[in-house]
């Protein structure tokens, strides 16, 4: 075998040892994964959600009425 497929057999090898779970730099790059799914999700559906929510607030404001008046 050449050195190339050695180096990547050790390689696997040793992912497959490691038990520690995830490192501070692993738990930051699903951290600014899951940041950037937000964001892009924002950013396609932002509109949508937008209308949505008003059309669901305005159903609620039906729904329950005119709070009643605050008395200072």
């Amino acid at each position: 075998m050449n050195f190339v497929t050695l180096y990547i057999a050790d390689v696997i090898r040793r992912l497959r040892a490691d038990d520690d779970g995830l490192a501070l730099t692993e738990y930051l790059v699903v951290l600014g994964l899951l940041i950037g799914g937000v964001i892009a999700a924002v950013i396609l559906f932002g509109d949508n959600l937008s209308a949505a929510w008003t059309a669901w607030a305005g159903w609620l404001d039906d729904q329950l009425g005119t709070p009643p008046a605050v008395v200072e």
